[in-house]
Formats: structure tokens, C-alpha cells, sequence
């Protein structure tokens, strides 16, 4: 009888570390990120574990896309990149990775350090625009917003002269390394400068001018997961969690307003290609 009740009391005590060790199972999703977004991934990785959802941050320097890791499975998604750049990878590598819900924007701007409004763009203006294909053609898409400019009926979303089909105040564009643009200011009148360069030479958001807005769609960063995920319920807890109020609260406080979080629906983000003819 001894014996029965010493086995009875090792299978209820079997039985009580199996049940404790299901009720700590986490789901583990993998995130690739840049080192710019540590913070706020650090933030929502405190907030998935509250659901026990564990998030690994997998975190990519410039040398490595994180698009590619995605699609190696060497993360389950990942969140660094805005919609007109996940087009351009898909179509030059061949694959299907999708979006699966939005983050941020991070406007750029045209900031000026002789004049405070767009009154003071006078006839042939001079506007520096960082040179590389996709931010020119950024650049060129807000002037557009603002109607300073027209680009052209075929545009792709990269920049160049030839891009521009009305140009009504003759404005001068001098396309110059984007992390020179700060500086160049000196010599034009303005200048056109991504977020990240902004910050980093002391200007927000605030500062400038004209900046992007959330009409900007093809600018809109997203999370993205392979084609086959994109449904999966783990992965939208995790955009779920990115989309809530105290993460947009959280996100504006860290980048004293240079990030604008934004809620959009993947419906309405679809329609992004037609920005280019705004």
C-alpha cells in the first residue's frame, strides 16, 4: 500500500511540472530590425511578453538587407523598410513578401536656414535633393504634394531632370550626396533632407518646412512576413501590439516627433502606386 501511494504522489508530481511547464510556453517570433528601431522593438517586445508572446530581436547592420534574411527564414519578419522599397526588392530578387500591417513614417523635409515658408520659394529657387535615385525621386514627390512641381506621366518613383514635366517656378535642383544635405544649405536657398540625416544634424521634424504626411502611402513603413504567413495570428498579435495607442504615445516621445506612427488599413495602402501621379 506504501508503494501505491509513494507511485500515486511521483505521477502527481509528473503530471504538475508537465502542466506548469505547458502553462510557460511562449510563442517566439523572430524580428529583423535596424539598430534606429532597437527602442521601440525593445518597447513592444515588453508588451508581447505580458501575452506571452516572446519576441527575438534580430538586429541587421547596413552591410545585410533584412529582406533577404526574411526570405532565407532566418526571421519570421521584420520591419525596417517602406512600401515603395519592399516593391523594389520583390521585384528585383524575384520574391513574395508581403506587408502585413503599417508602422511608421519617417517624413522627409525641406528645411532652410534663410527662409520660413513656402511664400519664400521665389522664381528659379535653389533646392538641394540627395542624388541617389529613390530619395531624388522622393524629393521631387513632395515638392509635387506642394505644387511646386510636376513629375512625369511614366514616373517610377525614382528621380532624375528628366523626371520633372512642369517645373512653373524654373526651380534650380542640385542633387548632392543625402548626407551632405545639411551642409549644402549654405549655398541654396533649401534643401531636401531625409529623416534620419535630419536628426543626426540636430533638425526635427517641427523644423521644417513642407514634410511628407501619411498621404505619402509608397513611404509608409511596414512589418512584413513571407507571402505564406501573411495570416498567420502570431504575427498579426505582434502588429496588433505595434498599432496601439500607447505605442504610437511611445514611439512620438522617443523621436520628439520625427517619427509619425501610423494605423492604416492594408486595403487602402494597396492604392499606394497612385501617390506618383498625386
Amino acid at each position: 500500500m506504501k508503494k501505491i501511494h509513494v507511485l500515486l504522489g511521483l505521477l502527481t508530481l509528473l503530471f504538475l511540472l508537465v502542466a506548469c511547464g505547458k502553462s510557460e510556453e511562449k510563442d517566439v517570433v523572430k524580428v529583423g530590425i535596424r539598430s534606429s528601431e532597437l527602442k521601440t522593438w525593445e518597447y513592444i517586445k515588453e508588451q508581447a511578453a505580458k501575452e506571452d508572446l516572446e519576441l527575438v530581436l534580430v538586429t541587421f547592420s547596413a552591410q545585410f538587407d533584412p529582406n533577404q534574411a526574411l526570405a532565407e527564414d532566418e526571421v519570421d519578419i521584420n520591419a525596417f523598410q517602406h512600401v515603395a522599397y519592399l516593391n523594389l526588392f520583390n521585384t528585383n530578387n524575384d520574391t513574395d513578401l508581403q506587408a502585413i500591417g503599417t508602422t511608421i513614417m519617417a517624413p522627409i523635409g525641406l528645411y532652410s536656414n534663410k527662409y520660413s515658408s513656402l511664400a519664400d520659394i521665389k522664381e528659379g529657387a535653389k533646392i538641394a535633393v540627395p542624388n541617389d535615385p529613390s530619395n531624388w525621386g522622393r524629393a521631387l514627390l513632395l515638392l509635387q504634394e506642394y505644387d511646386l512641381l510636376t513629375v512625369s506621366d511614366d514616373f517610377d518613383g525614382n528621380g532624375g531632370e528628366d523626371r520633372i514635366k512642369d517645373n512653373p517656378k524654373n526651380l534650380t535642383l542640385l542633387p548632392v550626396d543625402g548626407a551632405t544635405t545639411p551642409r549644402v544649405m549654405e549655398d541654396a536657398d533649401f534643401a531636401v533632407i531625409n529623416n534620419g540625416v535630419a536628426v543626426e544634424a540636430g533638425l526635427l521634424l517641427k523644423d521644417a518646412i513642407i514634410h511628407e504626411n501619411e498621404t505619402a502611402k509608397p513611404f509608409i513603413n511596414v512589418i512584413v512576413a513571407k507571402a505564406e504567413d501573411k495570416d498567420n495570428t502570431i504575427l498579426k498579435q505582434v502588429v496588433d501590439i505595434y498599432q496601439r495607442e500607447d505605442t504610437a504615445d511611445f514611439i512620438q516621445e522617443i523621436s520628439k516627433g520625427n517619427y509619425i506612427p501610423v494605423k492604416m488599413s492594408l486595403e487602402e495602402l494597396a492604392s499606394w502606386k497612385k501617390f506618383y501621379s498625386y
